[in-house]
């Protein structure tokens, strides 16, 4: 395998949810996803066992791998301990980072999810390798989250020197405005998954991204 690409060096980060993808599909999902240019993906898989996890991420690692795109689990750290994926995400109330490296003895990506400029800046200290910072708009993959708006990106980028990924309800009709108020990154997982033509949808992400 070649050099896999940089993690500074991303700008559209995708998220294969089976909250939205049915497993059988999640593969073609992914070769769609890369063929648009997407510079890395996260399996999330919220209700799955561990088991599934792993199964279905050994399958995703192949086709992930042939194209050099770091492949994230969302959560577990033990999927990353038996398969040979790039790295591990938690949230807020996950394990901390220390704990996730710990489990996986490998050097890994670890990325946190982060609501406010203080947990990010705190996710930072903690030794996250990236951040996701949102949700910027409402979205229904987290319904149970605020929103906060695109006003505090520009105060993010200030405070916080590792990758930061805007995430939460953007799509192509207001990526422009998230870029607009500062972000060099964002996540899309509803509106990449649910778009007519993934990879027209995710080539005009990354061109406006560029």
């Amino acid at each position: 395998m070649n050099k896999l690409r940089p993690l500074r060096e991303a700008r559209l980060y995708a998220i294969v949810d089976l909250n939205y993808v049915p497993v059988d599909r999640a593969a073609n999902v992914l070769e769609k996803l890369i063929r648009g240019g997407v510079d890395l993906v996260q399996l999330r898989g919220k209700e799955r066992s561990v088991d599934e996890l792993t199964r279905l991420a050994q399958k995703l690692l192949e086709v992930a791998a042939a194209a050099n795109v770091p492949l994230i689990i969302n959560d577990h750290a033990k999927v990353a301990a038996r398969v040979a994926i790039q790295g591990v995400h938690v949230g807020q109330d996950d394990d901390a980072v220390a704990k996730v490296r710990a489990a996986v003895d490998r050097p890994i990506i670890v990325g946190k999810s982060t609501h406010s400029v203080t947990q990010a800046i705190a996710a930072q200290r903690e030794g996250a390798d990236y951040i996701g910072f949102g949700p910027i708009f409402a979205t229904p993959t987290k319904p149970e989250y605020a929103p906060i708006g695109p006003g505090v990106i520009r105060e993010v980028h200030e405070n916080v020197s590792i990758p930061i990924f805007c995430i939460g309800g953007i799509h192509i009709d207001n990526l422009q405005t998230v870029i607009d108020a500062g972000a060099k990154r964002v996540v899309m997982v509803s509106a990449l998954l649910r778009a007519r033509s993934i990879v027209d949808y995710a080539r005009c992400a990354v061109d406006m991204l560029a």
